[in-house]
């Protein structure tokens, strides 16, 4: 089954096969040396040049639990948070802020509009009390790219903590995460980077790390001075999913063999093909070009064909895509173009496509 859902991805022949890798207790040394390359892969792929001023830390658990551990670890005594909302995961993080009852200011846009700069420098000098500001980079709701480095560069020329939720952005789409400082980047290892469900990360600057340890531990599990201590110790606070670990391992090495920004071009390219084919289909994506993702498209449903036959068919001839969210549940379809694919899945995608287009499905 090829998978063109944005996360979890098809994987590897080489990723799968470190899931067989032996047995090992997460209190030994090999777990150990294992959590140590995984941490430095990461550096390495991500922040390169710059691996002195940054630290990563791993958690088991999904992307959100990555992204809850780096904004609820986050934020100071008196301090508050900003969230750009203009997504559902935008929205998420919002959630997040609210349900710890942290407060806060709520920038909210439409889904597809992007944050002013101007009225967000505004926003954040009347706010003197928000400390971190947190945006998500890829808003898969509708495949929308923010301008991450542009408010990074904003919050921290205001002396203000740039939080970025990248759970389905890094090693898809192209991110200076140093040279506007951005403190803290979430991801996790399913979508972009290709390896399996169950590995999250948050990639912080080292010495924000180090203010983090003296702020309130607002849960146990997903604070991160908890793991970084830990971590840094060689060991865990909780039981890894060593196996997935492994796996997560090995998906690095193949993200850096093959390059962040080679990956960036396959997948950009991919979604250039299912763009063009589309158009030539009478098939329209939502968002204009300049506003799309490397990995991802959303697309208006045409009128004669309702999401689930369209889905149901295309399951059927191999392929999975993924439903709107929202109010727009029953208006588009989303199609990924992430993971270990080729051109063949692409275009077998789009034959797929073109047949059950050409005998419609119907409107129920």
């Amino acid at each position: 089954m090829i998978l063109l859902n944005p996360g979890p991805v098809n994987v590897s022949e080489r990723v799968r096969r470190a899931l067989l890798e032996p047995d090992i207790c997460h209190r030994e040394s090999e777990c150990s040396d294992l959590l140590a390359d995984i941490r430095q892969k990461l550096l390495q792929a991500f922040v390169p040049d710059n691996e002195s001023d940054y630290t990563a830390i791993l958690l088991t658990g999904s992307g959100t639990a990555a992204v809850e551990a780096a904004l609820l670890s986050s934020v100071p005594l008196g301090k508050r948070v900003m969230v750009i909302n203009n997504g559902v995961y935008g929205q998420r993080l919002w959630s997040m802020a609210c349900t710890q009852r942290l407060g806060g200011v709520e920038f909210r846009l439409k889904w597809g509009e992007a944050p002013d700069p101007e009225k967000v420098l505004l926003a954040l000098r009347q706010h003197k009390e928000v400390h971190t500001v947190a945006m998500v980079h890829h808003e898969t709701t509708l495949g929308f790219m923010n301008p991450a480095e542009k408010i990074a560069e904003i919050a921290d020329g205001l002396n203000r903590v740039f939080l970025l939720d990248s759970v389905s952005g890094l090693g898809g789409e192209a991110l200076d995460i140093a040279t506007p400082h951005m403190y803290m980047v979430a991801s996790a290892a399913q979508k972009c980077i290709q390896g399996f469900p169950g590995v999250a990360f948050v990639i912080v600057r080292k010495g924000f790390m180090e203010s983090i340890k003296k702020y309130p531990k607002r849960n146990w599990y997903l604070n991160l001075a908890n793991y970084y201590e830990e971590q840094e110790r060689g060991t865990v606070p909780f039981t890894p999913a060593v196996q997935v670990y492994y796996a997560f391992r090995e998906a690095l090495q193949e993200l850096l063999d093959e390059g962040v920004a080679n990956r960036c071009a396959r997948f950009r390219g991919y979604a250039t093909t299912i763009r063009k084919r589309m158009v030539s289909l009478g098939v329209n994506a939502v968002l204009p070009s300049e506003y799309q993702s490397n990995t991802l498209t959303a697309f208006h449903l045409p009128e004669d064909i309702s999401y689930s036959s369209l889905h149901d068919q295309l399951k059927d001839a191999g392929y999975v895509i993924y439903a709107g969210q929202g109010e727009m549940e029953s208006k588009i379809f989303r199609v990924a173009n992430i993971g270990a694919l080729e051109e063949g899945n692409i275009t077998g995608f789009l034959d797929a496509f073109e047949v059950v287009l050409k005998k419609g499905c119907g409107s129920t």
